[in-house]
This record gives C-alpha cells, structure tokens and sequence, in this order.
C-alpha cells in the first residue's frame, strides 16, 4: 500500500492515478491517523519552503512522519519541495526542514551560468542516475524528466546524491539517506519515466 501525504501541497490526484493504472493499492493521507501501517509513503510538495513546513505541521502529521522515518519502518520518497524539506535548511526561508537527509537547499546562482539559462529552472532535463540505485532501476540511460524549481538540494555529502542533472551547472536532482529518498523533478508530469521511477519506489 502506497501513502500518499495530502497536506494540500502537491499533485497528489495525479500520484495516486498513476498507481491505480499499475494496480498498486494508494491511498491519501490527511490526519495522522490516516498515516497508521504505512510503510511506502509518498510526500510531494509545490511552492515555498517554510509555507511547505508550516501546512505539514498544521496537517498534523509531521509528528508522526518523524516518528516512523526515525524508527526506520517505512520508505519515503519526496517530490520537488517535498524533496527540499528533508534538507536541514533553506536559503529560501526561515524555518528549519525535517532533516531527514540533511545538507541545505540553495538558490540557483545565475552569475554562474555559462549558456543563456535563466530562472526558474523549466521543462524537461535528463538525469543520470548513480550506478545501482533501485529507485532508478531501467533508467539508467536516456531517462528525462520534468522540472520546474529555482532552488536545489545541496546533499550533506557526496554519496547523499542518488542523481544528478545539469542546469547552468551539476546539481543534485535526487538525494537519499537510508529509506527516504527525494527528487527535485515531478514524476507525475514525466511520462513513462517518471511512471517507471514510482512502480521502482513501490517495488523497493
């Protein structure tokens, strides 16, 4: 069973509709009572970083969330801002995030482009996924996706990167510590790969 975290952030209609056409049991968690038995959970995330923060913690169920990830009993997988609040900070805001992988969330530095490229980061990129990653299984070569961000994840260390893309520069577009994974990009928007990378997550 896929958990899918609703705290009013993200596109959680489209997440659960991509697993009803694969068959994989999904369900929207709103309370934390709706997070009881998760073990694969799906936290996505669209705007701000401390407005991302403050709806999780008004939803009532950043507590419980904490509690499972730091007892190890569920995998987790963050999307865009979901993604960036499993850093320790952002640049972005005032509010520390979850911290469930570290490091910091950083805006793009546009002084340091090279080619015409401007913000918000948009549209379709490739990712190169590291050697072996599970979540990427069958994406290893010619694997795109869809962006739309204008600050990334700056991991607490090199390992932490699951993936990278390049945007004015390389850039972590996919981190992991442990069980919680994120990815800066929208599967949900990135057709057969980003089908694929969400079918990965339920099979882990």
């Amino acid at each position: 069973m896929i958990t899918i975290v609703d705290y009013g952030l993200g596109n959680v209609q489209a997440i659960a509709n991509i697993y009803k056409r694969l068959d994989i049991p999904a369900r929207l968690a709103r309370t934390a009572q709706d997070l009881d038995g998760a073990r694969k959970i799906v936290l996505p995330g669209v705007g701000a970083f401390d407005w991302a923060m403050r709806r999780l913690g008004d939803s009532g169920m950043r507590e419980p969330l904490d509690a499972l990830v730091k007892a190890g009993q569920c995998d987790v997988i963050g999307i865009c801002v979901g993604m960036q609040i499993l850093a320790d900070r952002s640049d972005e805001g005032e509010l520390p995030g979850l911290g469930w992988v570290g490091g910091r969330v950083r805006l793009f530095d546009e002084a340091r482009f090279q080619d015409r490229t401007h913000l918000p980061h948009m549209g379709w990129n490739d990712v190169q996924p590291r050697a072996g990653s599970p979540l990427f299984a069958g994406l290893e070569a010619d694997a795109r996706f869809y962006f739309l961000h204008s600050y990334y994840f700056e991991p607490p260390a090199p390992e932490a990167a699951l993936a990278t893309a390049n945007y004015g520069g390389e850039f972590a577009c996919a981190v992991q510590r442990g069980r919680v994974q994120g990815v800066q990009f929208h599967p949900e928007k990135s057709h057969q790969w980003g089908i694929t990378l969400l079918k990965n997550f339920a099979e882990l």
